[in-house]
């Protein structure tokens, strides 16, 4: 991978975690994750060049993160451009997606029916809960599921 790939990878993980709360902070930690080179102002244009922006995370703390992806989702998005999170207990499975797929893929997974183990589908605007039948080991479901997802172009 190439260096400038390794920086923007490194960087959106920063953002991701949303900790830092300043370029100072992003400068560090990207300082130590090897980046010997990286100052304020190569961090000033990397946060406009990916649109990042200031907010509070879930403790309330200012911090530096990535904008959610806005645009509207098409039958010809990829599918792994929507999924964003999958998670799952004992019982049910969720998918977290981009802002107005959660339908759409909602749609794709209740096509794939029992048959492929899904017994059915909710969806909100951002999230789905998938039910496996109760013959369906739920490892073998999130595989195919995580497949699916990933193979999609």
């Amino acid at each position: 991978m190439e260096k400038l790939d390794r920086l923007s990878e490194a960087f959106k993980m920063l953002l991701k975690q949303e900790k830092c709360s300043s370029q100072s902070e992003i400068v560090t930690a990207l300082q130590a994750l090897g980046f010997k080179n990286i100052n304020q102002s190569k961090v000033s244009r990397m946060l406009s060049k990916f649109g990042a922006i200031r907010t509070r995370n879930t403790k309330m703390e200012m911090v530096y993160q990535l904008p959610t992806e806005l645009s509207i989702p098409t039958t010809s998005s990829p599918l792994k451009n929507l999924v964003l999170d999958i998670d799952y207990n004992e019982v049910l499975i969720v998918v977290k997606t981009s802002p107005g797929a959660a339908q759409l893929i909602a749609r794709l997974l209740d096509s794939m029916g029992k048959s492929e183990g899904i017994l059915g589908t909710i969806a909100g605007d951002d999230a789905i809960f998938i039910t496996p039948t109760h013959s369906t080991p739920m490892e073998t479901l999130i595989k195919n599921i995580t497949t699916l997802f990933e193979s999609s172009f």
